[in-house]
Order: C-alpha cells, then structure tokens, then sequence
C-alpha cells in the first residue's frame, strides 16, 4: 500500500482522468478495481473533498463489472450524494426566496456550478443589510448563528445552520474577498446575475465572469490550492465559449486581481492539457497577465497546491498595489490586516491543530 502522499497523488490523478477525460481512464478504472473496502471508503472522501464524487463514479460505473463490490458501493454512493442535494435543493430555494421578500437580493455562488455534485456549504452573496440577513434567518427559517471567526467578521460573513439541512449556508453581506475588501465588484455578482435550473428548481446564479472571479478569489488568493471540481468546471465555461474576455477583464481590473485571474485560467487550462492533450485557447492578453501557470502545481494532503512564496505572495503584492492606485483607503486598510491574521491561523494551527476561530 503506497503511502498517503503517493496515494493522493494517484487519486487525485485518476480524478482528473474519470472528469476531464474519462474515455481514457484505463489508471482510474485499475485502481478502483483494486480497493478494499478502506480504499473505497478513502477515495469517496477525497472525491467528495474535491466537489467531484458524482461525476467521478458517474463516469466509472459503466466500466466497472456489473454487480461486483466495486459497482455496487459507487452505485450506492451516486445514491446517496443524489439523496442528499434533493433535500438541500428546496430548503436553499425557500432561503433565496424569503431573502429576497426581505429585500435583499441575493446570488448563490460556487456551491452550484459543481452539478450534478453539491458543495459542502452552501454559499450565498447578498446585498442585503448584514442585520436584515440575520432577521430572516433566524426568524424564517429557524436559523441557529454559528461562531464567527475574526476572519468571518472581516469578511463580513455568516454561517447558520438550518434544523434538518446538513450543509451550512454562509451568506457573505455586501462584500467579498478575504478581508471583505471587494465591495464594488461584489455587486456585480447581483446586478449581472443569471438564472439556473437545477434538479428542477431555479436559482439566480453569478454569470459566468464572476464565476470566474469568485474561484479566483477562492484559489489564488485565500487557499492557494485547486480542488478538481474548479478546473472541471471552469474548463467547461471555457468549453463552450461562455465567457465574455473584455467583460472579465473589466469586473477583475474594477478588483485589482487581473494578474490573479489570468494566472488562474492559465493554470486550469494547461491542467487540462495534461490529461487532455489540448485545452481551450486563451487571448494573449491572458497569457500576459498570468505570472503562473500548470508547472508551479503540485499535490499537497488531497488537493492540488499553488505555492504561496513566490505566487501567492505576488499576486497579493499586485492586489495592494492596484487597490493603492485607486486610493481605495479602506480596501487598503483590510488588506493590511490579512498578514497578521494569517500569521496568527497558522500559530493556532500548530498549536490545536485547528485554526477555527481565526481564519
């Protein structure tokens, strides 16, 4: 049995394979047939870690042999996942509803662009009063408020949990970014929405630029690492054409994170090349803006790693100066705390082995 870091990295490359290629999947095939029941259980996890556990078992149920352990427990899992977004599905739709009679518009960002798989929180933007979203929360929905960390309060976001809805819902109030220092941009994600049918409910969702914004957001500036599910879904919209160059570039320049958006779709896009062969084409102007692409990328635990020394830390360098030459002052001044703040996750970290509370 290999150890944790090569089997992540098997698993996560057969991941790729049964998402961005499945027609060719032969490793992935071979290592599913080759699990016990541990092995099963442990790429479940990963799988679902990475928002692709559906597509993923979805692609290899027809190859694996019909009726064995293997065929049987990813019928079971599909079932199961299936299960659980058909009950999260209307309690998600009552809780845009009742905000938006409230009014407060409201956007569901992330959590659906993974269909037919589901996040784990389910993420909201609105631009709503902060006191506003709690009220009907609370009151309409029987909402209990989760603890707040100093990064929720910076940010401006809110986690509650719904009696009989396993996932959170965390609502990010009139801003977005680590430090809630995106106001502006942030209501595009509202004033350019669009609507989605999913499981036969309809939700307002981001177009698809900011779709692209909030995964840049996520990945190049907070995590510093992809899960598949965000090269899977953003090849797609590179796919089949859906993104709008000159309007993405604008709403990430309006955001000081241009250098981070092209380095993020240069990324996605030479991942899927790997496995591929070929990926979509980006303009020139993308490729001269990113300063990173797939080559810096690596597996780190379960997820694919952008190293934040250099990247991450000149992209953070470009963001303060961009915001600097707006004279955004209160953007620079949230910004500024985002060091210390990290600084102090990553003690609490290797001290409780958790950072909750602080990031």
């Amino acid at each position: 049995m290999p150890d944790n870091s090569a089997q992540n990295t098997l698993l996560l490359h057969c991941l790729s394979q049964l998402t961005l290629n499945p027609g060719k999947a032969d490793d992935a095939i071979r290592y599913l047939n080759g699990l016990d029941e541990q092995g099963r259980e442990h790429f479940e996890s990963v799988a679902d870690s990475n928002h692709v556990v559906v597509r993923a078992l979805q692609a290899a149920l027809p190859k694996l042999e019909a009726g064995s352990a293997q065929a049987r427990w990813a019928t079971e899992v599909i079932a199961r996942q299936e299960q659980r977004i058909q009950n999260a599905l209307p309690v998600l739709q009552r809780i845009c509803s009742e905000l938006e009679d409230a009014g407060c518009a409201t956007t569901v960002m992330k959590s659906l662009d993974h269909w037919p798989d589901l996040g784990n929180d389910l993420d909201l933007y609105t631009t709503g009063d902060e006191k506003q979203v709690k009220k009907v929360m609370v009151t309409r929905m029987n909402a209990r408020v989760d603890a707040r960390s100093w990064g929720d309060r910076l940010a401006n976001k809110w986690n509650f949990e719904i009696p009989g809805l396993p996932e959170l819902i965390e609502v990010h109030a009139q801003r977005l970014g680590q430090t809630g220092e995106q106001r502006q941009m942030a209501r595009r994600f509202v004033t350019r929405r669009v609507s989605k049918t999913i499981g036969g409910f309809t939700f307002l969702v981001p177009a698809p630029e900011e779709r692209v914004i909030v995964a840049t957001l996520q990945r190049m500036y907070r995590h510093f690492y992809f899960r598949v599910c965000d090269i899977v879904n953003t090849a797609t919209l590179l796919e089949a054409g859906e993104i709008d160059f000159v309007e993405l570039r604008q709403a990430a320049e309006l955001g000081g994170i241009w250098n981070g958006v092209a380095s993020y779709l240069k990324i996605v896009c030479d991942y899927v090349r790997k496995y591929c062969g070929a990926a979509p084409q980006l303009p020139a102007e993308v490729l001269q803006a990113a300063r990173c692409g797939g080559d810096v990328v690596y597996v780190g635990g379960r997820f694919l790693r952008v190293p934040v020394m250099p990247n991450g830390a000149e992209l953070y360098t470009r963001k303060i100066f961009e915001v600097a030459s707006k004279r955004d002052i209160p953007a620079m001044v949230r910004l500024s705390l985002l060091p210390p703040l990290a600084s102090a996750a990553a003690v609490a970290y290797k001290l409780t082995g958790s950072d909750k509370g602080v990031w």
